[in-house]
């Protein structure tokens, strides 16, 4: 009797606890619906916040501005190159031109009369607005890929001498790439993402020679191309990856000392036109400023009595 009862308590517990875990902790019918993408449409009605939903028409706008296939490749690299490297970057870069290529002028009509613009060159400044509209993310995109080349060319040095202590400290060179991705995330974010980038190529399947050329694709900066050239060749020919790279980086620091030189050398040529039209204009009025004044108030008078 006692045994019975046991047993029908255990299975009452057992059974409350597989009704609770069923409905709410294994919920077959949500995961299904999340297989299925059935939770989809709900989320439709979601509000959408201003900077989504601005974000959203700019690249519906992009799909209406007409673009050949050469020009679409040569975007897509220069976005690339800038740090842009999302799928509908393209889009989003075409639509933002078609955007401020119509706000813009819309602006320039409304704030006319209160700059004070006349009615006859409202016309000229509208068209100028459509230009600065339609041709200032192209200027965009040139400064922020030369400002990234410009980064990426500071932080070369630091990365490959930390390279060269990852491959002679036993690593081989894509566990040096990854770690030295790593090591400059904080400090250099630009030249991490590349490495980076490698990273991921290596690991997709591709031959460690395509995935360098791509990083000096990418990037375009001559130091980092030097430094892919050596490193490719360094593999084909199988020569020491550690020596190589010291090499490299000797020959970079006697670069960038000659460099610096050269750079000290032309200051004293460079300085010259601010020194002539800034400094010393002041200098005249500081010195010879006085001496005019009283030449003024005691020379020409006694001057005139004599």
């Amino acid at each position: 009797m006692q045994l019975a009862a046991a047993f029908l308590l255990f299975a009452c517990i057992a059974a409350a606890f597989t009704f609770l875990g069923a409905r709410y902790w294994v919920r077959p019918k949500a995961a299904i619906e999340r297989v299925t993408q059935a939770t989809a449409a709900p989320s439709v009605h979601a509000p959408l916040r201003p900077g989504a939903a601005l974000h959203k028409l700019v690249a519906r706008l992009g799909t209406v501005l007409p673009a050949s296939a050469r020009d679409a490749s040569l975007t897509e690299r220069q976005l690339m190159r800038a740090g842009f490297r999302k799928p509908g970057a393209a889009r989003t870069f075409y639509g933002t031109k078609l955007f401020l290529a119509v706000l813009l002028p819309i602006l320039m009509f409304t704030i006319a009369p209160q700059i004070g613009i006349p009615a006859e060159n409202r016309m000229l400044a509208s068209a100028a607005a459509v230009a600065a509209g339609f041709l200032g993310p192209n200027q965009f995109i040139r400064m922020r890929i030369r400002r990234r080349q410009k980064r990426i060319r500071r932080a070369l040095p630091n990365a490959l001498d930390l390279m060269v202590v990852c491959v002679e400290s036993g690593l081989g060179l894509d566990q040096a790439i990854m770690q030295t991705a790593k090591e400059l995330r904080r400090p250099n974010p630009e030249i991490a993402q590349e490495f980076a980038q490698v990273n991921f190529e290596l690991k997709a399947g591709k031959r460690r020679a395509e995935a360098l050329r791509n990083l000096a694709d990418r990037c375009a900066v001559d130091d980092l191309k030097k430094l892919v050239a050596v490193l490719v060749q360094a593999d084909r020919f199988g020569t020491g990856i550690a020596q190589t790279l010291r090499s490299h980086s000797d020959y970079m620091r006697v670069q960038a000392r000659q460099v610096a030189e050269e750079k000290a050398a032309k200051l004293g040529v460079k300085l010259v036109f601010p020194i002539f039209f800034c400094i010393l204009p002041s200098l005249f009025v500081v010195t010879v400023g006085p001496v005019v004044v009283r030449i003024s108030r005691e020379l020409l008078p006694m001057m005139r009595n004599m």
